[in-house]
């Protein structure tokens, strides 16, 4: 068996939340085939629940063979995975991977110069963020999820590829375990530190993460993230939106389109047959509108069309849906390491 490598360059350790998926093995490989400098540790937090006690299906490298740790996560979500992550490392610098992503050929070697000149830097360095590169198909235009999936391209602080200082974790108490989905998390740490007096950096280093296979319904399922945004609101204010270069979305246009198929059905169950047919005129224009602008830069092959026909009809009232619970519920109390209350 190899001896792992490393330098005098920072030391780090690499957490990995997963839930065992396949495409863990091709993230350590691809760790593996970076070569040095390679981390102290790589920790796994297995998040899969608690009945699925089997063990974690995975395919370590032999040359990450000494370094890797499997530790168990609670099955709450990707923010509290990674508390459970960085706690169990033991170097000042922890770097954040996905599960489903690939790293560079160079992305240890670049890590690590990012690390340094995070440590060199005249200010407060909090972390440094790695460059995501998302491929999509040269024969096609992309659908709409996978567009979706590009955005990530982007987006500012995804913990897919995110180095963190532990000091900086611990000034602000780490990732916030009130976000149970892999959304706004990765926004709302940064957002903390950045309120903290703290800078993140954007590193060199590159990483891959392909488009996941997605069934028809996946954007219908994502719409629970308005709940989410509902807390970011709460905790950081309205301008969140522009503080963190997120984008609004379509959520008030969500509104209003529900608010108008509410209305139509109101009209018919109270006798007013026009004002029904104007507010049901108004819902199908808002859902084709919708529906066109989702399909249009698309395929528009049959089945992507379905798709998009069909989701459409459903987002507007689920979105709706959850951000309403969310505003009419108190806020959810975030456990802090098991020892308390965090406000």
């Amino acid at each position: 068996m190899s001896t792992p490598q490393h330098t005098d360059g920072p030391a780090y350790c690499v957490v990995i939340p997963t839930l065992g998926r396949p495409s863990l093995n091709r993230t350590l490989q691809a760790l593996a085939e970076a070569g040095p400098p390679l981390p102290r540790r790589i920790v796994l937090v297995d998040d899969r629940p608690a009945q699925q006690c089997d063990p974690l299906p995975v395919q370590v490298p032999e040359a990450l063979a000494e370094l890797v740790t499997v530790v168990d996560g609670a099955a709450a979500g990707p923010a509290a995975a990674r508390n459970v992550g960085w706690r169990a490392a033991d170097t000042e610098w922890i770097a954040f991977l996905d599960d489903d992503v690939v790293p560079g050929p160079d992305w240890t070697r670049l890590l690590a110069a990012d690390l340094a000149a995070a440590d060199a830097a005249p200010d407060r360095t909090a972390g440094t963020q790695g460059r995501i590169t998302v491929p999509l198909p040269q024969d096609r235009p992309p659908t709409d999820w996978e567009r979706n999936t590009a955005g990530l391209a982007t987006a500012r602080w995804i913990t897919a590829d995110m180095a963190y200082r532990r000091t900086a974790l611990e000034a602000v108490g780490g990732f916030d375990e009130r976000f149970r989905r892999a959304f706004r998390e990765d926004a709302d740490l940064a957002l903390r530190l950045d309120a903290a007096g703290w800078r993140i950096a954007e590193g060199e280093r590159q990483t891959v993460h392909p488009v996941r296979a997605a069934d028809r319904w996946v954007s219908v399922r994502a719409q629970r993230g308005n709940a989410d945004d509902v807390l970011m609101n709460r905790l950081h204010g309205p301008g969140w939106w522009r503080r963190a270069g997120a984008e609004r979305g379509r959520l008030p246009r969500h509104l209003a389109v529900t608010a108008a198929a509410c209305a139509a059905l109101g009209g018919l169950a109270t006798g007013r047959p026009r004002a029904a047919a104007l507010l049901g005129g108004l819902w199908l224009l808002g859902t084709g509108e919708f529906f066109y602008a989702r399909l249009s830069p698309g395929p528009r092959t049959r089945d992507e069309s379905l798709t998009m026909a069909l989701s459409s009809l459903l987002i507007p009232p689920l979105a709706t849906f959850h951000w309403t619970r969310a505003r009419l519920q108190a806020p959810p109390a975030r456990w802090c390491d098991g020892t308390g209350v965090w406000p």
